[in-house]
């Protein structure tokens, strides 16, 4: 049975699409078939895997307005086998507008999906970095939402609402969706202010923490403008490995533990370079 989740959190820049590409890989990587749907106007999933929004003849908003099915609007991504992506263009932004006038509009993905679920194992869906109609529609079509927090205080602002529009789409919509947990996003262990942070999030939510913490990295800014995602540009990296594990976290559909069962360790005084980090001089 195809699983559908949706990576999602109103607060912008805290890595949903960077964690939506690398987990879209690292499933492929176990063998998965996986289909990568960009719900955000922005289009940043889109340029990321490879594709100029710019110059596509199709994508998700031809889908959403009924001008076309998945089938024919979904692109391979090269040089990844079994990964396919549902592109977006600034188009998408338009289809706010429309869905805000159909029947039933929460549900216009989870019924475009429904044609090419067989096709895949995983369905992950990033969804923009609000709460309207197009987040909604992503959390209507999923079975799961993944909640990527970034490691400053400012990041946890926001996520109480997230929260509360799942409970919203859980009564209105899709009773069964359920939040899987916590990605903690730009960890940097040599602060304490990171270290707070991350030790809160299980306490202050309730929530999961999903595998350990993907640490800060350079690699990260530089994956997008080559197409790549972090497995691919720097496999051996620290964030690699991170984004490894949560997959086979998810894959498995194990606990991954408590909260705080991959808390950093403490801080080293003599060695407090982390040389993964994107503050390094490299």
């Amino acid at each position: 049975m195809t699983r559908v989740l949706a990576v999602a959190n109103q607060k912008g820049g805290v890595a949903k699409t960077t964690t939506a590409h690398a987990l879209g890989f690292a499933f492929c990587e176990l063998g998965r078939r996986v289909l990568l749907v960009d719900l955000d106007p922005q289009a940043c999933l889109t340029f990321s895997v490879g594709f100029d929004p710019d110059g596509l003849d199709r994508s998700l908003h031809d889908v959403l307005v009924r001008k076309m099915k998945v089938a024919d609007a979904r692109r391979r991504v090269d040089g990844v086998e079994g990964l396919d992506v549902l592109p977006s263009t600034i188009d998408l932004a338009g289809s706010e507008v429309h869905l805000l006038t159909r029947t039933a509009r929460e549900h216009v993905l989870e019924r475009a999906l429904q044609s090419v679920l067989d096709d895949y194992d995983i369905v992950l869906i990033d969804c923009p970095p609000s709460l309207g109609i197009l987040t909604i529609n992503g959390l209507t079509a999923a079975e799961e939402v993944l909640v990527p927090l970034q490691c400053e205080a400012l990041s946890h602002r926001g996520v109480g609402q997230l929260l509360e529009t799942v409970d919203d789409v859980k009564m209105f919509a899709n009773a069964d969706l359920k939040v899987r947990g916590v990605i903690a996003t730009m960890y940097d262990g040599r602060t304490v202010h990171g270290r707070t942070v991350l030790d809160d999030i299980g306490k202050r939510y309730g929530l999961e923490l999903i595998g350990p913490p993907v640490r800060k990295s350079i690699r990260f800014a530089e994956a997008p403008e080559m197409g790549m995602c972090i497995l691919q540009h720097a496999p051996g990296s620290q964030g690699a490995e991170a984004y490894r594990t949560i997959a086979r976290i998810l894959d498995s559909d194990g606990t991954g533990g408590d909260a705080n069962a991959f808390a950093a360790p403490a801080l080293d005084a003599d060695h407090p370079e982390d040389p993964d980090s994107d503050l390094d001089s490299e």
